[in-house]
């Protein structure tokens, strides 16, 4: 039986983008997905996934030095509906991380960066959050998650590449997001500055797909 695709759930979820200066540039922590996967099966991803119900609990210990920051980053998000919903991301990244990686990250440090939502016609449909921190501000992350066969730090330009040549698979926001950190270059230049957030929602015919 087929399935209406606009009846698909869009739930919430994080993710989180490690970041360090390497040898051959900037490196960014990402996991291989298996391919026996329902969702993003075969593709490289950043740390993360759902927000649970859980997150809600420990979203009351979430203490940040400027709140501000945060609501209004994502105050043309759907989370933005939520009374303190940027605290319950803030416990999902935190949580997601831990669990996929072992680092352990200080909530105050994550920089929010970007909003995607899965466009129609996937099988789980998401509203994910992307967050930016620096790879010094936390514990070295390493491969816990099942949903991966393998996680490693790697070079922005070289997933680039091996995109290009057909060699790795990216989701569309993991491809632009990557794009836009080659043309920032270094850890620096990406954890200072402005950024501002602008939702990206697949009914709006300027966020096609490539």
């Amino acid at each position: 039986m087929s399935v209406d695709p606009t009846t698909v759930p869009i739930r919430p979820a994080v993710s989180v983008i490690m970041l360090r200066d390497g040898d051959e540039g900037l490196e960014v922590f990402v996991q291989h997905r298996v391919s026996t996967m329902d969702f993003a099966a075969g593709a490289v991803v950043f740390p993360g996934g759902r927000v649970d119900p859980v997150d809600s609990e420990a979203a009351n210990g979430i203490e940040v030095a400027d709140p501000d920051v945060h609501v209004d980053a994502w105050k043309e998000s759907t989370i933005a509906e939520a009374d303190a919903g940027w605290r319950v991301l803030l416990a999902a990244a935190v949580r997601e991380v831990a669990e996929e990686t072992g680092a352990v990250l200080n909530p105050s440090l994550l920089r929010p960066w970007a909003n995607w939502v899965t466009p129609l016609g996937q099988p789980k449909r998401f509203d994910t959050y992307f967050y930016i921190v620096s790879a010094e501000e936390a514990d070295a992350p390493r491969h816990l998650t099942t949903e991966a066969h393998t996680s490693e730090w790697l070079p922005v330009t070289s997933i680039l590449a091996s995109e290009a040549a057909g060699d790795l698979m990216l989701m569309r926001p993991t491809f632009v997001l990557l794009s836009e950190l080659a043309q920032l270059g270094s850890a620096a230049a990406v954890t200072s500055g402005e950024r501002t957030i602008e939702v990206i929602r697949p009914e709006h015919p300027e966020h096609q797909e490539r």
